[in-house]
C-alpha cells in the first residue's frame, strides 16, 4: 500500500491532506472549547449549530464544486483555497460573539466543500493505474484515522502549555503548508473528456448514487453513523466538563479516545474483509454503534465514558472504511469523480440532521434523552440498510438486453445464459440505466 508514496506528485498531495487534516483536528477541538467559553452549558447547542453550518456548506456546495473542478486549473484552485481557510482561521482566535463563530465557518468550510471534490478528482489523474487508485483510497482512510486519533492528543499535550486559543495556530499552518506541498507539485492536465453541461456534472453522480441499491443502503447507514458521530463531537465537551466538572484536557482524551478505537478497527479491517463481504461488515459495525450509543445514556463516570467512546470509534471506522469500496465497484472509472463528490454531499447531508439534532436536544431535554433519540435514528438506519441492501447484492447480477441484437458484442460479456440474457458485474451507465429487478 504504502508503494503509491514513491509516486512524487502523489506523496506530496498525500502530505498536503494528512498537514491539513491535523490542522483542521487542532481546530475542532478549539471550537468546541471556544463555544463553551462563550455559552457554557449551552455550549453543544452552539456547536450543533455551527457544525450544521459546515453541513449546509457541504452539502449545497461539494456538488457544484466537484463539477468545475473539471474544468479550472486544480492547482491554482486548491492552493487558493487552502490560503482562504488559513485566513479563516486566523480570525477565530478573535471572536467574541456566537454569531461571528457561525459566520466564519461557513466561510472556512464553503473553501472545505470545494477543496475536497477537487483534491479527489485529482488523484484518479495522479495514479491513473487502478491498483495504484485503490491503495490511495487506503491511505486516505488511514490518514482520516490517524487524524482522528492524533490531533486530540496533540491538542491534550498543547492544552498543558498553552491556551486553547493558540490552537487555532495549528490549523492556520496546516493549511499553509498544504498549499505549499501542492504548489510545489505539477499537477497532471485535465484528461480529455466530453464536456458537459454544469448541471449533468453536477447531477450525473447523485443520480448514479440513488440508482444504486448498494449506495442508498450506504446512505441509510451514514445515517447510523452520523447520529453515533454527532453525539460524540457536539457533546463531549458537556459531558466532559459540564456534567463531570473535569478540564480541558480530559475532554481532548476523551476524542481521541474515540479516534483510537476507530483506529483499531481500521487496522485489523484489512484482514476481516478477506474473509467477509462488506456489507455484514458494515452491519455489524452500524449495531455497534447503536449499542454505544445506549450505552451512552447510563454514562455517570469518565472512566465508563471513554470505554463507550472507545466502542463507538470501533463501530464507526467499521462502517466507513469499506464504504470507498463499494463507490469503486459501483460506477467505471469516468464516473467516479462524480460518484466520490455525491456521496460526500449525501452522506454530509446526514450530519447536517444529526449534528443540530445533538446538539440542541442535549441542551434542552439533557444528555440522556439526547441519547436515546440518536439511538432510535441510528437504529432506523440500519433497518433501511438491512431492506434496501440485500445480500445478493454482492454477485454478479443476471439481467436482460431485450433491447440489443441477439449477437450484440456486450451481451458476450461476462457469462452469457442464452438470447438475451446474460450476468455479469453489474453498475449504472448507458447501458444499464435502471437496477434490474429480482426474480
Amino acid at each position: 500500500m504504502l508503494g503509491v508514496l514513491q509516486n512524487r506528485t502523489y506523496r506530496h498531495l498525500f502530505l498536503a491532506q494528512v498537514i491539513a487534516l491535523l490542522g483542521t483536528g487542532l481546530a475542532t477541538v478549539a471550537l468546541g472549547l471556544l463555544a463553551y467559553k462563550l455559552a457554557e452549558d449551552r455550549a453543544g447547542a452552539v456547536l450543533g449549530t455551527a457544525l450544521a453550518i459546515k453541513m449546509i456548506a457541504y452539502v449545497a456546495l461539494a456538488p457544484i464544486a466537484g463539477a468545475f473542478a473539471e474544468i479550472l486549473p486544480r492547482r491554482a484552485m486548491l492552493v487558493s483555497l487552502d490560503l482562504v481557510r488559513a485566513a479563516v482561521a486566523v480570525c477565530l482566535p478573535f471572536v467574541t460573539e456566537i454569531w461571528q463563530v457561525y459566520c466564519l465557518i461557513f466561510i472556512l468550510q464553503s473553501a472545505s466543500a470545494a477543496f475536497t471534490p477537487a483534491f479527489q478528482a485529482t488523484i484518479p489523474d495522479v495514479l491513473p493505474d487502478e491498483q495504484n487508485y485503490t491503495h490511495a483510497l487506503s491511505l486516505s482512510r488511514l490518514a482520516y484515522d490517524l487524524e482522528s486519533l492524533v490531533s486530540p492528543m496533540l491538542a491534550a499535550a498543547l492544552l498543558t502549555v498553552i491556551s486553547f486559543h493558540s490552537l487555532f495556530a495549528g490549523t492556520v499552518l496546516g493549511f499553509l503548508v498544504s498549499a505549499a506541498m501542492v504548489m510545489s507539485v505539477a499537477l497532471p492536465n485535465h484528461p480529455a473528456r466530453q464536456r458537459r453541461s454544469i448541471y449533468d456534472r453536477t447531477t450525473r453522480g447523485i443520480r448514479l448514487y440513488l440508482t444504486t441499491p448498494r449506495l442508498r443502503g450506504l446512505l441509510a447507514l451514514c445515517m447510523t453513523v452520523s447520529a453515533a458521530g454527532a453525539m460524540v463531537i457536539v457533546n463531549t465537551v458537556v459531558f466532559v466538563q459540564a456534567n463531570l466538572g473535569l478540564s480541558q484536557t480530559e475532554t481532548a482524551v476523551a476524542l481521541a479516545a474515540f479516534g483510537c478505537g476507530s483506529m483499531l478497527a481500521a487496522l485489523s479491517l484489512p484482514k476481516l474483509l478477506e474473509r467477509n463481504t462488506d456489507r455484514p461488515m458494515m452491519l455489524s459495525g452500524a449495531a455497534i454503534l447503536i449499542i454505544g450509543l445506549v450505552s451512552a445514556i447510563f454514562v455517570r463516570d469518565y472512566a465508563i465514558l471513554l470505554a463507550v467512546w472507545l466502542l463507538m470509534g470501533l463501530g464507526y471506522s467499521i462502517v466507513q472504511t469499506p464504504s470507498g469500496r463499494l463507490l469503486r465497484r459501483s460506477a467505471h472509472a469516468q464516473d467516479r469523480p462524480a460518484l466520490f463528490a455525491a456521496h460526500f454531499a449525501l452522506s454530509h447531508a446526514a450530519w447536517l440532521l444529526t449534528y443540530p439534532l445533538a446538539g440542541w436536544l442535549g441542551a434542552t431535554i439533557g444528555l440522556s434523552m439526547t441519547a436515546t433519540i440518536l439511538a432510535l435514528v441510528a437504529g432506523v438506519g440500519l433497518i433501511g440498510a438491512i431492506w434496501v441492501w440485500r445480500p445478493s447484492d454482492e454477485a454478479e447480477i443476471e439481467h436482460s438486453h431485450y433491447d440489443l441484437a441477439a449477437n450484440d458484442p456486450h451481451l458476450m460479456e461476462g457469462h452469457h445464459r442464452r438470447g438475451h440474457r446474460h450476468s455479469h458485474a453489474f453498475m449504472i451507465d448507458h447501458l444499464h440505466p435502471q437496477w434490474p429487478r429480482a426474480h
